[in-house]
């Protein structure tokens, strides 16, 4: 069955035996523990870039939720960790002795991660093509592109290949079928949502091969960098990438259908093909969890229009 027909502003993340769904007031994480049973975090959230009107423009928006994306993916993969594990225990200690450092754990991590996303993705290809000895901007800006999408790619096929992420990727398409479900107006049942395609176009895994493509054109223009500081503006660029990246997987989510846009999004959802399984129907139960919490109003239970 094809993915959902109208457009959606939920999103989601696959966590540890579990899926985080974010709307556009409500955050949930739903994880299935060792005894078979459902638990839910859940928590109004409203992003800066609704309520700071500069930050909600185009462009802007984008590095924002990339900001408040990686801050609420660590938060929920943290929580999913201690609930799969049956550790209450440990999770109530936490809560009873939480302190200004163990509050600072998850930013840390975040700027860790960043730090060597940034390492990984964008100084690394910068020195290999240095190697290659491409002299003119368009030619090095191309083989510095190159070597990005290698080093991505590859980066997914190794994490691919460990066991324990099989899991969560088939919680990856878990949450892919639940949203499309939505989307075509379905029942939430693990029956019907299991016929939906577990590839959409507005997953996190599209956007990273956007954010690598888009960095090639944006790139183009700052020449070949001949110094250390050039290089290092390279990386003030990177909320402008994002920003673009964003504002692509929006339009790619709502003209789906558009065959123009289908050709475009085609890279993404060959990409998904590594990032998501298809789901057991217990997975698919955790993702419908997640998505019924989010879409309901904390203060009246009604679903939010969408």
């Amino acid at each position: 069955m094809p993915a959902g027909t109208r457009y959606s502003p939920i999103g989601g993340q696959a966590v540890i035996e579990g899926v985080m769904m974010r709307s556009p007031s409500m955050v949930a994480t739903a994880v299935r523990r060792p005894d078979g049973t459902i638990v839910v975090q859940k928590a109004p959230f409203v992003s800066l870039s609704r309520r700071l009107k500069l930050l909600g423009w185009p462009l802007l928006r984008g590095a924002v939720a990339l900001i408040e994306s990686m801050q609420l993916g660590m938060a929920a993969l943290g929580f999913s960790a201690e609930q799969a594990t049956g550790d209450e225990a440990a999770e109530r200690k936490k809560q009873a002795r939480a302190t200004f450092w163990q509050r600072l754990t998850i930013p840390a991590t975040i700027v860790l991660s960043f730090a060597l996303g940034l390492g990984l993705f964008f100084w690394l290809p910068l020195v290999l093509t240095d190697l290659t000895g491409a002299r003119s901007g368009f030619m090095f800006n191309l083989v510095d592109g190159a070597f990005r999408l290698i080093i991505f790619l590859g980066y997914m096929l190794a994490i691919s290949r460990w066991g324990e992420m099989q899991r969560v990727f088939q919680y990856h398409g878990a949450e892919h079928k639940s949203i499309a479900a939505l989307e075509a107006g379905d029942q939430l049942t693990p029956e019907r949502v299991a016929l939906y395609s577990r590839f959409h176009p507005r997953c996190g895994t599209s956007f990273l091969m956007i954010v690598m493509l888009a960095s090639i054109g944006v790139f183009m223009f700052l020449g070949r960098p001949e110094t250390i500081g050039e290089r290092l503006i390279r990386f003030l660029f990177i909320p402008l990438i994002g920003g673009i990246a964003f504002e692509l997987i929006r339009l790619s989510g709502r003209f789906a259908d558009n065959p123009v846009v289908r050709i475009f999004i085609q890279p993404g959802l060959l990409l998904q093909r590594i990032t998501t399984r298809e789901p057991s129907p217990d997975q698919i139960e955790v993702a419908i969890r997640s998505i019924v919490e989010v879409t309901r109003d904390s203060g009246t239970g009604e679903l939010i229009p969408i």
